[in-house]
């Protein structure tokens, strides 16, 4: 019998050795992933605590609702100026202070510097529980993280489920049913309200793929292999429920900001899409979305995770007909053109309509009935305070970030970009200072009546 070559023989033994090695490295993958769910678990407590001793510091957070007011389905607003201020400091003080002098002074609120991610180092998306358990319910599929859990609480969030209404049907009111529109019951919902583009559309929106922490890989944050993330788990009902994450076009991670997700309600007359990138169309933003942004901004991480590449003419396009079509809630005491009816409005309002468009200069940004004017805008908050590290989170200049329509705002808590404000209250406190306004305490409860009629 001849002998095989040399080169023959290296390669039956680098078969039998890589063949023999295929068992212990899945082994090895799976102990790894045990050994990381179980440190992460371990950690969890801490930096819970963590996040919850700075949020105590930070905030009032007990249940404290308007009388007499509440989003669209019932759920009390909550009211009053949530952030602690520093000790033998008064709002009144505060203002009567140059930016110089609060930052030389230290005396800043704790709660108008940025707000972390429930824990910035590990980032991320994190859910509330009433998603989480409404998508498990319908679905079956779990958004629950083994390393960490959201950290407001349910008071603070917008109404869930959120009402949902359109454009193109404004007769019909809430068209959702008072149901969380998922994969498992969105065809049943709307088969009779939309076209075939827009039903389309929606199934997109209501349907999973893979996302840096909810994937199939082993550094995934879900306890089983998992389909991922779909639009709506975040926009819940077209709308918001305040999940959250960081962003992934900053770097070093410190500087990062955590997520407040922005309702898609008005998408029609959005014009700058993401907080900070200005991008020109919902289009866009979509394929940016799924190709970077579920990963991080990474995309060597996209590909090996599972991205989902959508196809603009017959996939992207479909989500953006149905996107552009969610409307405002009602606002029965605005006219079309976005003033207050005296006829309808309380002497309150009109006085903090005044503020609005006068003394209290939202109105250079917030424009319109829809209020806003499309741009960007830096505050320049790091005038206020020296830099600082909390909780991984350095705090530093924010640079410009776009405004949002005020219309509905009520029903978004918390409020700008990060979620740092939990209340419309703290809204006007915060660029009470910021502006320097010198707003009475009376302008300051006028102009917050004047916002929950929007």
């Amino acid at each position: 019998m001849n002998t095989p070559p040399a080169f023959l023989r290296r390669a039956a033994l680098f078969a039998v050795l890589t063949a023999s090695s295929l068992v212990p490295s899945a082994a090895r993958a799976d102990d790894d992933f045990d050994a990381m769910v179980k440190k992460l678990q371990g950690e969890k407590p801490q930096f819970a605590k963590r996040q919850q001793d700075l949020l105590k510091e930070r905030y009032d957070l007990s249940d404290k609702p308007v009388e007499g007011l509440t989003m669209p389905r019932g759920k009390a607003v909550q009211g009053g100026v949530r952030v602690n201020l520093p000790k033998d400091t008064t709002w009144d003080k505060l203002a009567g202070m140059t930016p110089e002098e609060i930052k030389s002074k230290d005396l800043w609120p704790a709660g108008f510097y940025p707000l972390p991610h429930p824990h910035h180092e590990a980032g991320g998306m994190i859910f509330p529980k009433k998603q989480i358990d409404g998508v498990k319910e319908q679905t079956g599929r779990d958004l629950t993280r083994f390393d960490l859990d959201f950290d407001l609480p349910d008071h603070m969030l917008p109404e869930f489920p959120a009402p949902i209404y359109l454009n193109t049907r404004p007769d019909l009111g809430d068209v959702s049913q008072g149901k969380l529109i998922t994969l498992g019951n969105f065809y049943d919902v709307f088969k009779n309200v939309l076209n075939p583009k827009q039903l389309e559309g929606l199934r997109l929106l209501v349907t999973p793929f893979p996302q840096a922490q909810f994937n199939a890989t082993h550094d995934r944050k879900a306890l089983l292999a998992h389909q991922g993330v779909a639009c709506f788990d975040c926009h819940s009902n077209g709308h918001t429920n305040a999940a959250t994450h960081t962003v992934g076009d900053i770097r070093p991670n410190e500087h990062r900001h955590r997520i407040g997700t922005p309702t898609l309600r008005g998408m029609n007359i959005t014009n700058t899409f993401g907080s900070q990138r200005a991008m020109k169309t919902v289009e866009d933003f979509t394929e940016f979305e799924q190709r970077a942004a579920y990963f991080d901004g990474d995309p060597e991480q996209a590909t090996r995770k599972g991205v989902n590449i959508l196809e603009r003419g017959s996939q992207v396009h479909f989500m953006a007909e149905f996107e552009n079509i969610l409307g405002f809630p009602p606002a029965p005491k605005l006219t079309p053109l976005g003033k207050l009816d005296p006829n309808k409005a309380t002497k309150q309002e009109l006085r903090g309509q005044e503020l609005f468009f006068g003394k209290a200069q939202c109105s250079v940004c917030h424009t319109g009935p829809y209020f806003t004017d499309g741009l960007m805008h830096d505050l320049q908050v790091e005038r206020f305070f020296k830099e600082k590290m909390i909780n991984g989170r350095k705090a530093s200049a924010d640079g410009p970030i776009k405004t949002f329509p005020l219309r509905g705002i009520k029903d978004s808590p918390p409020y700008l970009h990060d979620d740092r404000l939990m209340t419309l209250d703290d809204t006007v406190e915060f660029f009470n200072l910021v502006l320097t306004l010198k707003l009475t305490t009376e302008e300051k409860a006028d102009l917050t009546a004047f916002l929950r009629t929007l």
